[in-house]
């Protein structure tokens, strides 16, 4: 059983086929898919996915950082509605994103930093969203750094590093199909890292891995990261799939 702690599954890119995209991962063993939030637009989409595969589904809730912007306030106040309302397994996707805009830094730190807040209030792991911006990620997290903080560091790109340094905050790495890339670099020293810091990922539909690079991604793609990160340890993938699924069910409490 394989589970994949990070796929979008109610994105417009499996409106004509979703029905048949979630067959063949759940017949591929994928039994387990944990949906991250992006904003208020797309929560009622989240929801009706969740009402359709009530034994597979598992919902996060949080503002993701490419969606902070003038409005975040009112985002935000829409995401503490949410929790206050139902129970979700994680704060996520948030974190800090300066590919696309660096003008908004200050408010995503803050938005980030509060959404830590309410993981913590709920005792809820946080699923962290960090493109260009590991140096930024990781000043909230120290800020924020406590016995009470943990998650996983989703699609984590980084060094051995921060790899090392995403660990000490008691994080998980997040690993999707960037580890099957040729210049992908992270399988040049994940097998340093032990695999309990580990979970697996396809982050769908975006980030498909090697052969499926720059075509739609969906969660069956999993098998493919599973047989690389097990080529990389030098183990089965069997032993990937258990201990990947372990660690996340310590994550998720489920």
């Amino acid at each position: 059983m394989l589970t994949d702690t990070h796929t979008h599954l109610y994105s417009d890119a499996f409106n004509d086929d979703r029905d048949q995209m979630m067959k063949r991962a759940i017949d591929a063993g994928i039994k387990r898919f944990f949906i991250p939030a992006i904003d208020s637009d797309y929560v009622e989409g989240m929801y009706e996915l969740e009402k359709n595969y009530p034994d597979h589904v598992f919902l996060m809730m949080g503002l993701h950082p490419t969606s902070v912007k003038e409005n975040y306030e009112a985002e935000l106040a829409h995401v503490e509605e949410q929790f206050k309302k139902r129970n979700f397994y994680a704060v996520g996707e948030i974190g800090v994103d300066l590919y696309w805009d660096t003008s908004t830094l200050a408010i995503q730190q803050d938005a980030f930093k509060r959404q830590i807040q309410l993981a913590k209030k709920y005792k809820l792991p946080i699923v962290i969203h960090c493109r260009d911006a590991f140096d930024e990620v990781f000043e909230v997290l120290e800020s924020e750094k406590d016995d009470d903080l943990f998650g996983i560091f989703h699609c984590f790109t980084g060094t051995k590093e921060q790899a090392e340094r995403a660990l000490s905050y008691n994080m998980k790495l997040g690993i999707g199909g960037v580890v099957t890339f040729k210049n992908g670099n992270i399988d040049q020293f994940l097998n340093e890292i032990d695999l309990k810091h580990i979970v697996l990922e396809t982050d769908s539909p975006y980030l498909s891995p090697a052969p499926y690079r720059g075509k739609r991604n969906e969660s069956s793609y999993l098998a493919l990261i599973c047989k690389k990160v097990a080529d990389i340890y030098g183990v089965s993938e069997e032993e990937v799939a258990a201990v990947t699924t372990q660690n996340s069910k310590e994550i998720f409490s489920i």
